[in-house]
């Protein structure tokens, strides 16, 4: 748990001062790395949460369908606050105030339901366990994802407040999210049962979440659906760790 909260707490710290180092306006690398992590997140959502949920959830599978929609369409309405942070860039900058409660609420939420799902070690009824690997692998994936969250986050607020220790500041609201939903999951939720409705809803719904980010980023990186060699070598390698990870 507590590699877990510091990994993907300095993730999001440490990301915030790539502004530093790479030109807002220069695209070209944060598409590489959205479509490297898009590819990640997509593959382990369908080799690992779905199959978990599915195999261990406390409800049917078609219940665990209805989380997992709930999730889709969840951060169709996260998005709306958001406007697009979650996929590393934003959408209609004018309609951003002076200071972005709103995005950096839905930001919150987003990141502590991805926290709330990397609990390190359960024993489902079935007699095998999730956790260890799997642990790793998850939250590889959510610290992928949260580089270029936090480097669009940093440039919007940068932009709002002229002012980078300001700024900071701000962007530890979304820093602590994940790692407050590690905590939620690890502590609070210690003494329910390892296959209980509470984890899986949270899995379900971070399942659909997934699949609706990834899914837009691998979209997003390619406009027009032009040929992109970069991408799609990108998009590969994230496939292929994906993949090798399951079998470390």
């Amino acid at each position: 748990m507590i590699v877990g909260i510091l990994v993907l707490f300095f993730t999001v710290v440490l990301s915030a001062f790539l502004v530093k180092v790479f030109p807002p306006h220069n695209k070209r690398w944060l598409k590489i790395a959205l479509a490297f992590s898009g590819a990640y997140l997509f593959t382990i959502t369908i080799i690992h949460l779905l199959p978990d949920v599915l195999r261990n959830g406390s409800t049917s599978s078609y219940g665990v369908g209805y989380w997992v929609l709930a999730g889709f369409f969840l951060q169709l309405v996260l998005e709306l606050f958001s406007h697009g942070v979650e996929h590393g860039h934003m959408h209609d900058h004018g309609r951003i105030g002076s200071m972005p409660f709103l995005l950096l609420g839905s930001l919150f939420v987003h990141a502590f339901l991805e926290g709330s799902i990397l609990v390190e070690q359960r024993q489902y009824h079935t007699g095998h366990s999730h956790g260890g690997g799997s642990f790793y692998v998850i939250l590889l994936g959510v610290a992928l994802h949260h580089v270029p969250a936090a480097f669009a986050l940093m440039s919007v607020l940068l932009s709002r407040l002229q002012n980078f220790r300001k700024a900071f500041l701000w962007l530890l609201i979304f820093a602590v999210g994940s790692p407050l939903g590690i905590f939620f999951s690890n502590v609070v939720l210690s003494q329910e049962a390892p296959d209980g409705l509470i984890y899986t809803a949270l899995t379900g719904l971070v399942a659909g979440n997934f699949l609706h980010i990834s899914t837009t980023i691998l979209f997003e990186t390619s406009p027009d659906h032009h040929f992109n060699r970069s991408k799609l070598i990108a998009t590969l390698f994230g496939l292929t760790l994906a993949i090798v990870s399951d079998f470390i």
